[in-house]
Parts: structure tokens; sequence; C-alpha cells
């Protein structure tokens, strides 16, 4: 029975290492970022992006997510992405953060100026 789920487990990591993005960026948490998605509109497609600030991070090989939390129009939106999915086009990093804790989740009770976090500078 062991043997069978270590095979399982080789095979399976061998196909989701064909998927695996190399050109990532080295993401971090609290660090804001700009995600060049691909969107399908009919039979169009186009590049949208949208920028935040990473506020966790689920690394799992394949399925390792990002959340990205931004305040639009005075409302806060978090979005989950699966950064190694073929829509998301590319990752820019645009600043560096000071942080903390591993998740920055206590921001959703912040707002305005108090969600700004110390930049770091490399």
């Amino acid at each position: 029975m062991v043997s069978y789920l270590k095979v399982n487990k080789t095979a399976i990591q061998a196909v989701e290492s064909s998927y695996l993005k190399i050109d990532l960026p080295g993401i971090k948490v609290g660090d804001s970022i700009k995600v060049h998605l691909l969107i399908q509109e009919g039979n169009k497609e186009r590049i949208q992006f949208s920028e935040g600030v990473v506020i966790a991070i689920h690394n799992a090989n394949l399925n390792t997510t990002i959340t990205v939390r931004r305040i639009f129009q005075s409302v806060g939106i978090e979005r989950v992405y699966l950064i190694h999915s073929p829509r998301i086009v590319k990752i820019e990093i645009l600043k560096h953060a000071k942080v903390r804790r591993a998740k920055l989740y206590y921001l959703r009770d912040l707002v305005g100026k108090a969600t700004r976090l110390k930049q770091k500078f490399n």
C-alpha cells in the first residue's frame, strides 16, 4: 500500500512539474504587486491588470496561491490568484514592505492611511 502511494505521488509531481512557471518573481507577503490577467470576452482576449498588497501566500507546488487586497471605492477587495495559472500572463512587483507577520489579515480591520506598510529598500 505504501509503495503504491509513493508511485502515485512521484507520477503526479512529474506531471505537475511541466506546468510550473519558472519565470515568477520572488513574491513575499507585504509586496505591492500588479497582476496581468488574460480575460476572455466573447471571442476576444485582452489583458487586464489588477494591483494590490499580497496579504497571504499558500505554497503548494502547482496549487500555490496568493491573496491580493486592495481598496476600491472605499470597499476592500480581496482576490486569490493561482500563480501558475495560464491565465496569469505576468506578475510585477512594485514595492516591497517591511512586515513581521506571515499573514496580514489585520489589514482587513484598518482603514485609510492606517493600511500603509513601511517600505523596504533592497
